[in-house]
């Protein structure tokens, strides 16, 4: 999520054993094992998370057909602090598809004077860009001319609302109800055809068929476990089979059949519910008195359809719900599928749980093996999952098939056979570098000996009720806590996953005592999460500002892994610098991940921040880096792979304009241009010139930018 609206509350009040306490025994374990107990002791325990992760994965990597080694090619680059873009020397980096950019005719060309109507804003890009993929139109045609989705997270209204020097009411009063609708076309995802001309620039194709907006009132289908309960029947759908709006979509996915995944994130703070609270209203962090931008206030307009703002405020209004909107916020917290070429409905896919969503991302496809689905929830103190289909995969779904340019129209029906049923999972760290992965099913047996399902006080088969209440079920499991999980990446050959743990200003030294939100004393309680939670293992420092990257292997029957910490973010002068960061890489707030998958060659994984911590944004502004991650291994008594002796090998690429977060990632297939995403940026940008410095000031508008080498080679190498 962007800094600019993290909710600061702690919703989580369990109990369990949070990662950076796991982490700070896994790292004391370490220590002990390497140095007084000796290396003999602590080979024994190889694969767990001691060096044996690493070097495991370097020989499959092997096993799997020899890599050509791959090292960067390029200097890495000093901290920037400008309304620029900085890249190496020999790159160039374009502004491509900004907010407000028209994608038809019915719009407007941009100006910075244009005043912004829910119509306007309906046929442009929407605002506050954030994860992205592309998605072919041809295979001759793969990395020159693709379909660029991206999701539009959230406004800045001081922006969105500038020629008339802001919004009306923003912050108390009644909402102008075409104010609403623009905000509301403003958020959601954007499907743009791109083309790189003659010239090497690439350019937006205006009214293209392909064009068009999903916001956060599209009508959308719910499928799955919840669809048609009663969890989720409201005046809009008595059935409980539709819902309209996709909220919030921060990080993305992709399915292998050709679809965008996009995933609701900070969606409770669009909501009011000011009586009749449920307990997954407390737990997920419904708001109790105005909404983030307060469109609920919009109703009872005359021009109001529908209930299209009155949805907003799911206060009990009827006698029972298929009248009103109290279970509104129920149709949101998914993963929605959207098929980028046909223009088709777009669909929750509720088995993959409900809850802050930042990303989903897929697992090493393996013939005849289930699909899997890895998703954290970005909160403080908050959880990683995991979702296992029931059909085993099956290549007959290959490329061809996916990528055809709307031909082949049965993308969705993929995905109900991949995503609609199978096994929910919640990540358990130890600090003996194992984990395990807890099953969310109503008989699964919580840490008490009872059922999930009594113990949330659901009938023995209600599978969709232990969906609505995915984050107490996590807590009533005993998963771990995070230091806010971000984003993943699956290593392309490995199969080892990696997350971005951001950091977490409410983590507690070791030996102090939790603290629940909601008045709980404990996690156990249904409605509570945690307010504060002491190191653990895989999060081991108190107050972390600065975050870090973990790794994990699974072990092969979806119920256990292997972890270890890949990097620890840090200002390279900090007492707790654990990975010897220096000036020339010096990070904080990890964030994006993206491996870019080189055929023949390792992978490089790109990492990018959104950084808030003080002892980095006094150098750098938000910035882009990589490494290889193949061949690194953890030495002796170090704390990550990365440590000082190996630092070297993590270079900064890219650092964006002031005020800004550095998000959203994809390469195009012959890795000879990169995509990233701009969000939020003060003062830039001026020109399709993204590394020309803002001369005075212009009305800010989030973009993409792509990254070029001058003699056209491949990225990075």
């Amino acid at each position: 999520m962007s800094k600019e609206i993290e909710d600061h509350r702690l919703l989580n009040p369990s109990s369990n054993e949070t990662f950076s306490s796991v982490i700070e025994r896994h790292i004391s374990r370490r220590r002990v094992l390497q140095g007084g107990l000796g290396m003999a002791a602590a080979s024994m325990l190889g694969g767990f998370g001691l060096a044996g992760l690493s070097t495991t994965a370097h020989a499959a990597s092997n096993a799997a057909g020899e890599k050509t080694a791959l090292a960067l090619a390029f200097e890495s680059i000093k901290g920037s602090r400008t309304d620029a873009v900085v890249v190496p020397k020999g790159y160039t980096a374009q502004v491509l598809a900004p907010w407000g950019t028209p994608l038809n005719a019915k719009a407007p060309k941009w100006s910075k004077d244009l005043a912004m109507t829910p119509e306007i804003q309906l046929n442009t890009v929407g605002m506050h860009h954030d994860g992205m993929h592309n998605f072919a139109l041809s295979d001759d045609t793969a990395s020159s001319n693709f379909l660029l989705v991206m999701n539009n997270e959230y406004i800045d209204q001081d922006a969105l609302w500038a020629p008339k020097g802001g919004a009306t009411n923003a912050d108390s009063g009644k909402r102008p109800a075409d104010e609403v609708r623009t905000e509301i076309n403003a958020h959601g995802v954007t499907i743009v055809e791109v083309k790189k001309a003659s010239n090497g620039k690439w350019e937006v194709v205006g009214d293209s068929r392909y064009n068009r907006r999903y916001t956060s009132a599209s009508e959308m289908k719910l499928s799955g476990p919840v669809a048609g309960s009663d969890y989720v029947k409201t005046a809009f759908s008595p059935d409980g089979m539709r819902t309209r709006g996709t909220n919030n979509n921060c990080a993305n996915g992709y399915t292998p059949w050709g679809t965008y995944l996009t995933c609701e994130e900070n969606w409770p703070g669009y909501f009011v519910k000011r009586s009749d609270r449920q307990l997954d209203d407390n737990r997920i962090g419904i708001e109790t008195e105005r909404g983030r931008y307060g469109w609920e206030t919009a109703a009872g307009d005359a021009s109001e359809v529908d209930g299209e703002f009155a949805r907003f405020d799911n206060t009990p209004m009827a006698d029972s719900a298929d009248k009103d909107y109290r279970n509104e916020p129920r149709t949101f917290g998914y993963i929605v599928e959207i098929d980028p070429y046909t223009g088709e409905q777009a669909i929750k896919r509720t088995a993959l749980g409900r809850f802050r969503h930042e990303g989903c991302w897929p697992g090493k496809l393996v013939e005849g093996e289930p699909v899997v689905f890895y998703s954290g929830h970005d909160s403080r103190n908050e959880y990683i999952y995991k979702f296992v289909s029931d059909a085993k995969w099956d290549a007959k779904w290959d490329a061809a098939d996916a990528r055809g340019a709307g031909d082949f129209k049965d993308r969705l029906a993929i995905g109900d056979k991949y995503l609609d049923k199978g096994t929910l999972y919640v990540a358990q760290f130890s600090a003996d570098g194992t984990g395990t992965w807890l099953k969310l099913t109503p008989d699964a047996v919580t840490k008490d000996g009872r059922t999930l399902a009594e113990a949330l006080g659901l009938a023995a088969d209600d599978l969709a009720g232990i969906i609505i209440h995915t984050t107490d079920a996590a807590d009533l499991m005993g998963a771990t806590p995070m230091d806010r999980p971000e984003w993943g990446a699956v290593d392309p050959v490995s199969g080892e996953v990696y997350m971005t743990l951001t950091n977490n200003s409410k983590r507690t030294e070791e030996g102090t005592d939790a603290a629940f939100t909601n008045d709980g004393t404990a996690i156990e309680e249904p409605g509570v999460g945690y307010k504060t939670a002491p190191i653990n293992a895989a999060n081991p420092r108190g107050n972390n500002e600065a975050g870090q990257i973990i790794r994990w292997r699974e072990a092969g029957d979806h119920k256990a892994f292997d972890w270890e910490i890949f990097v620890f973010g840090a200002a390279a002068s900090d007492a707790d610098n654990l990975s010897g960061l220096t000036e020339m890489n010096e990070f904080a707030s990890p964030d994006g991940l993206y491996f870019d998958g080189r055929e023949g060659q390792d992978s490089i994984l790109w990492i990018q921040t959104d950084n808030g911590y003080e002892g980095i944004t006094e150098v750098t502004n938000d910035q882009l880096l990589a490494v290889v991650p193949a061949g690194l291994e953890q030495a002796e008594g170090d704390a990550a792979v990365i440590g000082a002796d190996n630092q070297a090998q993590l270079k900064r690429f890219a650092v964006g304009p002031n005020g800004c977060e550095v998000t959203g990632i994809f390469t195009t297939p012959d890795k000879t241009a990169m995509f990233i995403n701009i969000q939020h940026p003060a003062n830039w940008p001026q020109s399709d010139d993204a590394t020309a410095e803002t001369d005075g000031s212009v009305r800010a508008r989030a973009a993409t930018v792509v990254i070029q080498r001058e003699d056209g080679g491949q990225i990075g190498v």
